[in-house]
This record gives C-alpha cells, structure tokens and sequence, in this order.
C-alpha cells in the first residue's frame, strides 16, 4: 500500500481528537497499516514545545513568537515521526497541520497567510497533505462545547475572545477557496456517530484510491 498523509483541521471544539480516536480504532480493526499523531507535539521535543505555545500562563507571547514556535514543532515532529512513517508505506493521520497555523496565526493574529506560509516552507520542505477534512462548525458552539466539558484542556487559544475564532474560521474559508481539491467538509453540528461515519467515509475512498 502506498503512503497517504491525512490531516484534519477544524475550529476549537469541533470533536476533531474524539472523531480520529474512533477512526484509529476502526482502522486498526481492518488491518490498515497507520499511526495517529498530533501537532504540535506527537514525539518529545514538539510536545515541550507544544506546552510553551498552549501554556495558560504566557499571555505575553508575541504572536510571531507563537508562529515560530509552532514551525518549530512542526519540522522536529515531521522529520521525527511523519515522514519515516510515509517513507514505510503507511497512512498517517495528524490532528492538524499548516493549515493551522495559516488560520490561527495568518488571519486570527493578522500576520497574514502567506507570510506564515513562507515561514512553514522552510520547515515543511513541500510537503503537504494528500486529503484535509475540516471538521465545520460554528466558532461560538466550539468554544461552548470547550468549557462545557470537564475533560479537554483549557489551553491557551481557548481564552481568546470570540472574535479571534470568527477570524480564524475567515482564514480556513480563504485556505479551502486556494486548495478546494485537497480539502473535504464535514458538518461536525451533526451527533458524533453522523461525524464519524461521514469522515470515515471520506477516509476509506481516499484509501481506496492507492
């Protein structure tokens, strides 16, 4: 089986974590060949840095400061952990990716797309994932969802005000109209088993495709 890298993208609150959990497990059950990670973080040092971005605490952080960071973290894991996997034939499936950081620091800290573009080529090299769902929902139930529940962190994007996350789901509006083929929308106000059964969907056509 060929190598396919699958990325998932959504607001805060969109039930991204608990969705690729269940896909893991499904897949697992079919003998798919894959690992699941996350950014930032998925080995160690990304996951240090992963705690200075999301840490409650630095609320002086400059926001290019942030953007760094995140690159940071991303080429480590990426060097680390998702282009060996690639390079042994399997699926990797990454709770999110660039396309995070083109909307959270490009248009939700007004740095702009394309300069954290150019930031993330010097760490990404050109790669760029073959599928992106974005999990679709409104800004305002995502964060309601997020202090609602007792298990999920707080981190530090969760503190931002509304309108930084209305900003944001403007920027993967602006990213989605730049590269429609690689991404795929999901409804995540839909229950989770309508989620799940919408983004595996998506998945096993993607597979079917190698």
């Amino acid at each position: 089986m060929n190598s396919l890298f699958i990325t998932f993208e959504g607001p805060e609150g969109a039930g991204k974590t608990t969705i690729i959990n269940m896909i893991a497990e499904e897949l697992r059950k079919r003998g798919v060949n894959f690992i699941s990670t996350r950014e930032p973080g998925g080995i160690r040092i990304a996951e240090s840095i992963r705690n200075i971005i999301l840490n409650t605490e630095n609320i002086e952080m400059d926001e290019r400061t942030e953007a760094l960071l995140y690159a940071a973290a991303r080429r480590q894991h990426l060097a680390e952990k998702v282009i060996p996997a690639l390079e042994e034939g399997k699926i990797v499936l990454c709770d999110r990716f660039v396309d995070s950081s083109l909307a959270y620091q490009g248009v939700g800290r007004g740095i702009g797309i394309d300069e954290i573009y150019q930031i993330n080529q010097f760490a990404i090299n050109g790669l760029m994932p073959n599928l992106t769902i974005y999990f679709d929902l409104d800004p305002k139930v995502g964060l309601e969802r997020v202090h609602k529940s007792e298990e999920r962190e707080v981190n530090r994007l969760d503190l931002e005000e509304l309108d930084f996350h209305i900003k944001v789901q403007s920027g993967y509006a602006e990213i989605m109209k730049r590269e429609p083929e690689r991404f795929k929308r999901v409804d995540a106000s839909n229950s989770i088993e309508d989620v799940y059964n919408d983004t595996l969907q998506v998945i096993l056509e993607k597979i079917g495709e190698i």
